[in-house]
């Protein structure tokens, strides 16, 4: 076994060994330049192709609001749908299966026109029975009227002999005794045929009601069935049984429903000016009229109901859009200051350092701008300052969001 000594002189270092060759040494400071050089480039390559550090968000359009032409301002704003008030869920009264639809989405119908019709049959039948049952009662009635013609003849013979005595007074009592008899039979045939006549014209409506018709001109927006379904107007059927052929909605009968605050209700007056703005088509503007105020309010919401005519038809209005209605005052006179601002989603301001600001996309950066609010409007805010109708704006800025950086719009989620 190695002494101490001998473990020590084998920790020594032998400096009598050759030093490297210099040419070995220069290579491998070469390698190590080729190394970091292709570094740089792949590092700049991934700065440049690879990274994005633009921040997804979601975007709105701010909306002018203010002057509403021709003098006159906005004294308060609204939102609410657009609505028909006529519309109707077209069904057949009878329940029956569906033989034929000609109605489809986005179809003009008029007034009486065709919608479907349901297999015949049944009614057919029934018609058929009561034609057979006319007929038979009009036969009734001739057979009665010969039979009358010829007793009314007996009765007049047996009267020219029953006062030269040639006959009993019995006989002839008895003749007009069938004679009357069959006036009375008679009666009751042509009643009998009357009633033939009615249950025929029933019949007739029941194939009729086979037929479904348009109440009244429209546009169909939806359709409900297909032929070999059943309908019905009760849904006997539950699950299985259609209620309906289709929906029509009477596009001259188009209207607006806002929900006002019962605290602002005051500032609303029967026949006032409006003008109505479409989500749709926000640059738009319908002139309107106050049609009427419901006199009832939900305690719930605590809002009172407007119905706001539209002095536009257009085709572009269709039921259930979204839209903003301000109501405007009279015209004020020449000089004085026009109330002006604009509509902002109340999601898009966020406080930063103490100060409502928004964050408006220019050149796809985030420019922050401080605000000047007034109203809430439902779900937007009014600004007085800062911001201008059409400016894009983010609607729930991140935290990390700041000025000047990049920003892109976010992905919309895939829906099932």
């Amino acid at each position: 076994m190695a002494s101490s000594a001998d473990l020590l002189k084998e920790l020594r270092i032998d400096r009598s060994a050759p030093p490297s060759p210099p040419n070995r040494k220069r290579k491998r400071m070469a390698l190590l330049a080729v190394g970091a050089g292709v570094a740089a480039v792949l590092l700049g390559t991934w700065v440049v192709f690879g990274r994005d550090d633009a921040v997804e968000v979601r975007t709105a359009n701010v909306v002018a609001i203010g002057n509403g032409g021709g003098g006159a301002s906005t004294v308060l704003d609204a939102t609410g749908y657009v609505v028909a008030r006529r519309m109707a869920t077209v069904s057949a009264k009878i329940t029956g299966k569906v033989r034929d639809v000609r109605i489809e989405e986005g179809m003009r119908v008029e007034a009486g026109q065709i919608m479907a019709t349901l297999d015949p049959i049944d009614a057919d039948a029934v018609r058929d029975l009561a034609a057979s049952q006319v007929s038979a009662a009009k036969s009734q009635i001739g057979s009665v009227q010969a039979q009358l013609r010829e007793a009314e003849a007996n009765v007049k013979r047996l009267g020219g002999l029953v006062q030269q005595q040639l006959v009993s007074k019995a006989q002839y009592d008895q003749a007009i005794a069938q004679r009357d008899a069959l006036r009375a039979q008679l009666a009751t045939s042509h009643h009998n045929a009357q009633v033939a006549a009615d249950s025929l014209r029933i019949a007739d409506n029941g194939v009729d009601n086979t037929v479904v018709r348009a109440p009244f001109a429209g546009v169909v927006i939806a359709k409900a069935a297909q032929p070999g379904e059943i309908v019905s107007p009760l849904s006997a059927g539950g699950g299985f049984t259609r209620t309906g052929i289709g929906t029509i909605v009477d596009m001259d009968s188009l209207e607006v429903e806002v929900e006002v605050n019962e605290a602002q209700i005051g500032r609303v007056l029967p026949h006032m000016r409006a003008q109505a703005m479409l989500n749709a088509y926000p640059d738009w503007k319908i002139p309107a009229e106050v049609i009427a105020i419901i006199p009832a309010a939900d305690r719930g919401k605590a809002t009172v109901k407007v119905r706001v005519g539209l002095m536009v038809k257009d085709p572009r209005i269709v039921p259930d859009m979204g839209v903003r209605v301000s109501f405007l005052e009279e015209a004020k006179p020449a000089g004085e200051k026009q109330p002006s601002g604009v509509l902002a989603p109340a999601a898009a301001i966020v406080q930063r350092g103490g100060k409502d600001v928004a964050f408006v996309v220019v050149d796809e950066k985030a420019r922050v701008r401080e605000l000047k609010l007034g109203r809430t409007l439902g779900d937007d805010r009014e600004v007085t300052e800062g911001l201008s109708g059409g400016d894009t704006v983010v609607v729930d800025p991140p935290e990390k969001l700041a000025d000047g950086m990049r920003v892109k719009p976010a992905k919309a989620e895939a829906t099932e």
